[in-house]
């Protein structure tokens, strides 16, 4: 009995993040500065540099802070002050198109929906099923 309620405790908690994250992008693209890609990816731009653009096989340097909307910290490297090193097509699908928009030295905020991102299993237990996550993202460099 106890693992049926844990399992329906469970499901109502993703059709719960699942609305909130819905109801979020609506209300977020309609925000000054707030653009929608064809895909549901929403951006901002916060600072923007004509520098050299990443393609989905380029290593980049970024500094970001990826935050689930109820403000938990999930990553953020500009308080530790060290970028990280990637490559763009190991990142998530979000991030992959939203860093493919942003010049060199540029600075953006990104809302990725969750089927952008690790959609409805989430991971372990940092990341719930269906999370909109929220990255702010400073291409630094563009390695290769």
């Amino acid at each position: 009995m106890a693992k049926r309620e844990k399992r329906g405790k469970s499901k109502s908690s993703a059709g719960y993040n699942q609305k909130t994250g819905e109801d979020f992008l609506k209300q977020n693209v309609q925000k000054e500065g707030v653009v929608e890609t064809a895909s549901g990816l929403q951006y901002k731009i916060v600072e923007e540099l004509e520098g050299a653009k990443p393609d989905e096989y380029s290593t980049v340097l970024i500094h970001q802070r990826a935050l689930l909307l109820n403000g938990s910290i999930l990553e953020d490297t500009y308080r530790k002050n060290e970028p990280d090193e990637v490559r763009v097509e190991e990142l998530i699908e979000g991030l992959q198109e939203g860093l493919q928009l942003m010049g060199k030295g540029s600075r953006f905020k990104f809302w990725v929906p969750s089927d952008l991102a690790w959609g409805r299993k989430g991971t372990s237990n940092k990341i719930p099923p269906y999370a909109v996550l929220s990255f702010d993202i400073r291409l630094v460099d563009i390695v290769s």
